[in-house]
């Protein structure tokens, strides 16, 4: 069994501030030991599960050379090899070389969330809203689409309250989640220990394992609209000019393609 575990950084446990996520701030330093050995609470349960090859795909984007470059390599389990890509969605070799299941460990909320914890999309100052063909998505969304792309089911979400709801909503009941905080405002959280929320991950990941057809891989739509509202009107302007991109108002977009991925591709790199 192939295992793609896909990460990000906001819903590790304790982690609740942006310095603790911002690559260069002190609390990064303490930030980087507890996205790692979340991670390392994933691939513990794979294996345990059977799979016989787990790669980790580092999503966060800390800023610089640390922009999906976070996990430790030193701490990081010898059970797995990682990948550090220079654009965000950018390796998709493992998916398609033909991967059984992908396991999201860390994730937050969409953008608006109230109660999710550093909730944003992508961009948490230049984007508002994101839908693919009319249902409102956030990174948990777009990494899903990703992977469904391959026909690869995303088994586990791992995170706050928050994005485990919204994972469940998204992807069905059958998706397996585990809960290591609960929001308690977008800079505030109460959290499981570190102990605590690694031994609850990775029980998670080798019960989601178990089940393959639990969750159907997520595909948006063919053909699939895009569409982005940003915040301000200059935060378009880097998008409003690349291929296959419609300007539908002072700050929002549409892209449209004959599938997700072609629509995405189109104007995401």
């Amino acid at each position: 069994m192939r295992v793609h575990v896909i990460s990000d950084m906001e819903g590790v446990a304790g982690i609740v501030k942006w310095q603790q996520t911002t690559g260069g701030e002190k609390l990064y330093d303490e930030g980087r030991v507890l996205y790692t050995e979340e991670i390392n609470a994933a691939v513990r349960g794979a294996k345990a599960a059977g799979a016989t090859e787990v790669v980790v795909m580092d999503c966060h984007g800390a800023g610089g050379a640390y922009d999906f470059n976070s996990l430790l390599p030193e701490l990081l389990d010898p059970a797995c090899e990682y990948v550090v890509q220079q654009e965000w969605t950018e390796y998709t070799a493992f998916l398609e070389s033909g991967c059984d299941a992908a396991l999201f460990v860390g994730m937050h909320a969409m953008a608006g969330t109230a109660d999710g914890v550093l909730s944003h999309t992508v961009s948490g100052q230049a984007w508002q809203n994101l839908s693919f063909n009319g249902t409102l998505v956030g990174e948990t969304g777009i990494n899903a689409a990703l992977c469904g792309h391959w026909g690869v089911p995303v088994v586990l979400v791992t995170g706050d309250r928050a994005v485990c709801k919204e994972g469940r909503e998204l992807l069905g009941d059958g998706l397996t989640t585990v809960e290591v905080k609960e929001g308690l405002g977008r800079f505030s959280a109460r959290s499981k220990t570190p102990a605590v929320a690694r031994e609850l991950i990775e029980a998670g990941a080798r019960k989601a394992l178990s089940d393959l057809s639990a969750v159907k891989p997520y595909d948006p739509g063919s053909p699939c609209e895009i569409a982005i509202d940003f915040t301000t009107p200059d935060r378009l302007v880097e998008f409003a000019n690349r291929k296959g991109v419609g300007v539908t108002g002072a700050k929002s977009l549409v892209v449209r393609g004959n599938d997700w991925w072609s629509a995405w591709s189109g104007f995401f790199f």
